[in-house]
């Protein structure tokens, strides 16, 4: 499974991705799902991938050896002229691989699915975020949806609707997200560490700060420790439930 978070603030972008895959609890591995394409001074792409790991790799080694490779503008991310158009061409390229590899007919299934959050900017352009979805189809961020959540969305997302705001630092939305990753994965075993984190500032046109966190991290297993001991710790205020009188 996987769990990845990319957030639009007002000033920027955050992106944080789990790195586990596993098929089974004994076979447990660890690939990055965070891509990101840049020609700085003009576009920084970033994408976050969730699904099928052959799916993943697939699409972005065609996104890849297409960008290095073409000079077509409809099919390599550096030459695309807009972030909507980038978002189509790698709905489409999801699209393709989904379709070459899975089974047709009755016995078609999803076993080949993938969902890609793609978010980033060009130059000339504002910031956008988009979630693709395994058909190629997407949506976009607004301000009712400010952020996008693919793979094990539901243990992480009460923190992000509670704390969330686009006002909030890049510094405060990595301890947003990080007790969102630390809720999932101690709910779901499937979801783990290292996590890889980026940040990027409307309008730099290049690459902002990226780390991987990792299991032995400090800041990670304060955050993880206090939010356990705060949570049990409100909870002991809050008045007992009393039953009504029979």
């Amino acid at each position: 499974m996987t769990y990845c978070v990319a957030l639009k603030l007002d000033h920027g972008l955050v992106f944080m991705s789990d790195t586990r895959t596993n098929a089974g609890v004994d076979n447990v591995s660890i690939f990055r799902k965070m891509h990101t394409w840049s020609r700085p001074g003009e576009r920084v792409i970033t994408l976050l991938t969730a699904g099928n790991l052959a799916t993943t790799q697939a699409v972005i080694s065609v996104l890849d050896e297409r960008t290095k490779a073409s000079e077509d503008r409809t099919s390599s991310l550096l030459e695309t002229p807009s972030m909507f158009q980038t978002a189509q061409l790698v709905g489409a390229t999801l699209k393709e691989v989904i379709k070459s590899n899975a089974d047709t007919g009755q016995k078609a299934d999803s076993t080949f699915n993938a969902t890609v959050i793609l978010g980033g900017q060009i130059n000339g352009t504002e910031p956008r975020l988009f979630l693709i979805y395994p058909e190629g189809n997407f949506i976009e961020s607004s301000p009712d949806t400010p952020f996008f959540q693919v793979g094990e969305t539901k243990y992480g997302k009460p923190i992000l609707v509670r704390a969330y705001d686009p006002a909030m630092s890049f510094e405060e939305a990595t301890k947003m997200l990080i007790l969102s990753f630390d809720s999932t994965i101690k709910a779901n075993l499937s979801v783990g560490l290292p996590l890889d984190l980026q940040f990027y500032e409307n309008d730099s046109l290049e690459p902002g700060f990226e780390t991987r966190i990792m299991p032995d991290d400090d800041y990670y297993n304060e955050l993880s420790n206090g939010w356990g001991e705060a949570i049990k710790q409100t909870f002991a205020t809050l008045p007992d439930y009393k039953r009504p009188k029979q």
